[in-house]
């Protein structure tokens, strides 16, 4: 993926708060966090956490993973996009485990 994708507090920002003409204040108290909380994921200081999640989509009738999916393709991208040393990574040669067995583990 060449494009960044989109924060989901931009979203959130963008789609329904400013459709909806919610403030951040308002908002957080439907949402029962803290304006500041909020503040951060709209943003894009802060992440959206799986409890963020369910709490977002039970407000706007969305579905929790929508939100995590958004937040982990963010995050994945702005990962891959970092010089942290992941590409100097040697693969290590996996043979003998099955990837069910992988998953048990």
């Amino acid at each position: 993926m060449t494009r960044k994708p989109t924060h989901p507090g931009e979203i959130i920002k963008e789609e329904y708060m400013k459709t909806l003409r919610l403030t951040v204040t308002s908002l957080a108290d439907r949402l029962g966090v803290s304006r500041k909380t909020l503040s951060t994921i709209v943003n894009e200081r802060a992440a959206v956490t799986p409890d963020m999640a369910l709490r977002l989509s039970r407000a706007f009738s969305t579905s929790p993973e929508l939100w995590l999916n958004m937040q982990k393709s963010y995050d994945l991208w702005t990962a891959e996009h970092e010089d942290t040393g992941w590409t100097d990574v040697v693969p290590i040669q996996v043979t003998n485990v099955s990837a069910e067995e992988h998953a048990h583990r």
